[in-house]
């Protein structure tokens, strides 16, 4: 009896072991593709138009590094652009150093919006819609607020509206983290796991069609053809939904060859967690049938496993070190080499163990319905967010 369970535990860590190295090669496979996509890119001369554009950041607390954050958005090589800050709650701290930033750049059009309204549970989005209604332009950009960016930003997230077959242009990210292991943990799960699944979908799928928060650039016309934001304003992965909807359209989502910076909170080990569950938990309701798939990618767990319930044969301690091996190239492939992750070959030591705790989240996150953001609880249900009352 006992023998027929370990051979049954043995073949079903084999199976996602062997699934999880694939899958790993899959990455590779897409960074390496993305990064000739992106050399080729940069080796193009082009004739680019510069439409004026909106910058829209909706706010709520103070972010880590935040001011510098706001201030690399004042000093883009653009020649015409705005910038709209927007938060719901008129004492909240980001806004002194929106006034700062205001002081710093008098000839720059800064703006600050405090929304009343309460449009949805997603109070983000319905603080854009009401940014949406002061905005100049037809080209608009919506990133968090944590986000710093290099001086030629608007330039290169732009260029590819210059196509209108382009809905969308969206950015991968790279977090920098402090002391704090929570910390350490959200910006190895970013480089090494997040971004390498992006870049997969994007392979697998011949372009991506979801958005990510760190850069949203697309038109006002198209914006309108969705419905606006107020029609997602209780969707909790808003910046997935915005995609999702504007390739609806028949347009491209394009993966931009440019990589954003954002600096992390100081996560304890339960704030990371809290966050991370509430990410997965959107994930799961928005991508419902690739999140099941995620089971067949935590190769360090599988191999363990295989090793465990062989009574460490020779044959899994080899599987062990080949999932070992591959899992550490896509963290200086990836972070390294596509996202230019300065960090990464500080902490990889500690990428076996967070894999292990993303495991642990993504069997938790499969009976969570509810989510804590910014302080509130939210009863989650097909990605759409219900207040619960305190």
């Amino acid at each position: 009896m006992i023998y027929s369970i370990l051979r049954t535990i043995q073949i079903v860590a084999v199976i996602g072991t062997v699934s999880s190295c694939i899958y790993y090669l899959l990455c590779l496979w897409s960074a390496a593709a993305f990064l000739r996509g992106r050399e080729a890119g940069e080796g193009a001369g082009r004739t680019q138009a510069f439409p004026p554009i909106s910058i829209l950041k909706p706010l709520k607390g103070a972010d880590p590094e935040m001011y510098e954050s706001f201030r690399s958005h004042c000093l883009q090589d653009y020649p015409e652009y705005e910038i709209i800050l927007g938060v719901s709650d008129p004492d909240d701290p980001a806004i002194e150093s929106v006034k700062k930033l205001q002081q710093e750049f008098p000839d720059r059009r800064i703006q600050l919006l405090v929304c009343p309204k309460v449009l949805g549970a997603n109070v983000k989005v319905s603080n854009l819609a009401q940014m949406l209604a002061e905005a100049r332009y037809d080209y608009l950009i919506v990133n968090d607020s944590d986000i710093r960016v290099g001086p030629d930003y608007l330039r290169r997230v732009t260029a590819p509206l210059a196509d209108p077959r382009v809905g969308m242009v969206t950015c991968l990210y790279r977090g920098v983290a402090d002391a704090t292991l929570g910390a350490r943990f959200e910006a190895l799960g970013i480089s090494t796991d997040f971004c390498p699944s992006v870049l997969a979908a994007w392979q697998l799928e011949g372009g991506i069609r979801f958005g990510l928060g760190s850069t949203l650039v697309f038109r006002r016309a198209e914006l309108e053809k969705i419905g606006g934001f107020s029609s997602f304003v209780d969707y909790l992965a808003d910046d997935y939904e915005l995609g999702r909807r504007i390739a609806g359209l028949g347009l491209t989502v394009k993966l931009s060859d440019v990589v954003v910076e954002t600096y992390l909170p100081s996560y304890s080990l339960r704030e990371f967690f809290a966050h991370q569950l509430r990410w997965a938990c959107g994930v799961r309701d928005a991508r419902a049938g690739g999140y099941l798939g995620l089971i067949f990618t935590f190769g360090i767990m599988w191999s363990l496993l295989a090793l465990v319930a062989s009574r460490v044969a020779l044959w899994a301690c080899g599987a062990l070190a080949i999932t070992l091996f591959l899992r550490l190239a896509i963290a200086l492939f990836v972070g390294r080499g596509v996202l230019r992750d300065r960090q990464i070959l500080k902490y990889a030591w500690l990428i076996p163990l967070r894999d292990l705790v993303a495991a642990a989240i993504w069997l938790v996150s499969l009976g969570g319905h509810t989510v804590t953001w910014r302080g509130d609880r939210f009863r989650l249900h097909n990605g759409k967010l219900t207040r619960i009352a305190p």
